[in-house]
């Protein structure tokens, strides 16, 4: 019943995605056909979403999509995500697949405070993985055995978001007062999407990077430490930093601000 570790991989996208929007967008302003508007788009593409982007026009930018994959995250997790709505999920099912062996997520809290207290945890979520191998045994489907499963508990996931989508993510979830599980993966979803697409994601992030701070009396008051990390993750995308070196470097320390 081992720990489990985040991993998530940037499975594929809109082949060109900022040459698909900005003809999108030309589209809307030109009497010209397709394939003309193609190839005026490409070599003026960056320059084009800029405008799209400060002119808030911003239904071009759903022609471009993103999909993910990311295991190592906990029920909880998966709780706040699915609350984005227009995107697509495929969930791994604790209906139909049998948690022979409970995987976890530790709280980084629950770390901090020593051994001590991750032992406890760890026999926690033994026992109650014994409760629902028991009712397992006794005949129980396990549809209805997973009742007894922790938040804790790992599931993997496909998703996929559009580009106004991902944006509305950030915008939310790479926040400072976001929860630290979906902070870390926003961050570094954040940081594939700007490498693949950096015109279209240059200035997405949290709300405070491109204005006031939305959380009120709530701010956490360090616009210029998510400013710095905003930084750091472009020059992680600009040296085309793979997927698993961002999980790697990104991890919760790195993007923890509330010491």
């Amino acid at each position: 019943m081992p720990e489990t570790k985040l991993n998530v991989k940037l499975l594929s996208h809109t082949v060109t995605p900022e040459i698909t929007i900005a003809l999108g967008g030309r589209l809307c302003y030109s009497d010209s056909n397709i394939e003309d508007l193609r190839e005026a788009a490409a070599p003026h593409a960056d320059e084009f979403i800029g405008k799209l982007l400060s002119s808030s026009h911003l239904s071009p930018i759903e022609h471009a999509s993103f999909t993910f994959g990311a295991e190592g995250v906990s029920r909880a997790l998966l709780a706040q995500i699915t609350r984005h709505r227009i995107a697509s999920f495929s969930v791994q099912s604790q209906r139909y697949v049998r948690q022979e062996e409970l995987n976890y997520i530790i709280p980084e809290s629950i770390k901090a405070l020593g051994d001590e207290a991750v032992n406890e945890y760890k026999q926690q979520m033994a026992q109650i993985h014994s409760y629902y191998l028991s009712w397992l045994d006794k005949g129980i489907k396990a549809e209805d055995a997973r009742f007894v499963l922790p938040n804790a508990a790992e599931t993997r996931m496909v998703f996929t978001m559009n580009a106004r989508e991902l944006m509305h993510f950030f915008s939310l979830r790479c926040c400072n007062r976001a929860q630290w599980e979906i902070r870390r993966l926003a961050w570094i979803m954040l940081a594939m999407a700007r490498r693949e697409a950096p015109a279209l994601f240059e200035k997405a992030g949290a709300s405070c990077l491109s204005g006031a701070c939305p959380e009120g009396r709530m701010c956490c008051k360090k616009q210029a430490q998510v400013k710095e990390l905003s930084d750091f993750v472009t020059e992680l995308a600009k040296n085309n930093t793979s997927d698993n070196e961002l999980v790697k470097i990104l991890d919760f320390d790195r993007l923890n601000m509330n010491k």
